[in-house]
């Protein structure tokens, strides 16, 4: 089943005026969220969305107004094999950093466009999808520390505005839109809340299946692949408790496994709050 939305007082944190987008999904800013020591983060600055590969005219013209200086894409090869590269934004710069190998999973997830029922239910059911996802989450955290660093050291210095993204701008976009927060103090609570709107119909990844046939997306398979594409609170916790368990604290894991100087993160929340 899909998590269940964030409490009223937490989603109104980071419930911020939309576009309409048509071919871009889950876009949103992040400013406004709030930091342990009273600060905000400033509106403009942040965006995060699904794959861009689909925008519109119109939503191009829109992201075009943004000003933004860096888009980062997490996709890997096989993400834009299917789905297709991005579209170029004039004087925006495109950064790739594949947040997953095109080759890990690659079976599994030709299963989940491809599989009958019968399949499915052998890959997912009984908390696999889940406990694959928590996996995954505690594998970018530990594996991905060059790329997180990357990105924490461009928006330091001169990567902003940036907007993030993935494919569903849910998993891979969503943690590391969580790093940055952590990293300029963000409430937990707060980056949560913003982390589980993804859940929201529209903004849901659009799921591929190759079978175009009525079965092919029966409520019994949509249940099955519910966990793959569910923000849920607890695959961020995972994320959390990997950074714990490998690194002591939040702090540790900024310094030693980001390698963010006191200055640098001093120089990111200058960038990113208010």
């Amino acid at each position: 089943m899909t998590q269940e939305s964030p409490p009223t007082e937490l989603a109104a944190l980071v419930e911020l005026s939309e576009p309409d987008l048509a071919g871009v999904r889950n876009f949103r800013d992040v400013g406004g969220l709030p930091t342990v020591d009273g600060r905000r983060v400033r509106r403009g600055t942040l965006f995060r969305s699904g794959h861009l590969a689909h925008a519109t005219a119109a939503d191009a013209a829109f992201l075009s107004s943004l000003g933004l200086h860096t888009i980062f894409d997490f996709r890997n090869a096989a993400d834009q094999r299917l789905e297709g590269p991005d579209i170029e934004l004039p004087g925006v710069r495109n950064v790739n950093l594949p947040l997953t190998d095109p080759a890990d999973g690659a079976e599994f997830w030709k299963m989940v466009r491809d599989g009958d029922l019968d399949q499915l239910r052998s890959i997912l059911s009984d908390g696999r999808a889940a406990d694959r996802m928590s996996a995954a989450y505690r594998a970018i955290i530990k594996e991905r520390t060059a790329e997180h660093s990357q990105v924490l050291h461009a928006l330091a210095e001169d990567s902003v505005p940036a907007l993030m993204h993935c494919a569903a701008g849910k998993d891979r976009a969503g943690l590391s839109i969580a790093v940055a927060l952590l990293a300029v103090g963000v409430e937990r609570e707060a980056i949560e809340a913003d982390y589980l709107k993804s859940n929201v119909k529209h903004r849901r990844y659009k799921v591929h299946r190759s079978d175009s046939s009525a079965n092919a997306m029966s409520p019994e398979v949509m249940e099955l692949l519910d966990p793959l594409f569910d923000a849920r609170a607890e695959y961020l916790a995972a994320a959390y408790e990997t950074i714990e368990e490998t690194w002591g604290d939040v702090d540790t894991y900024l310094s030693a496994g980001l390698e963010l100087s006191p200055e640098t993160r001093e120089r990111l929340r200058e960038r990113l709050l208010d």
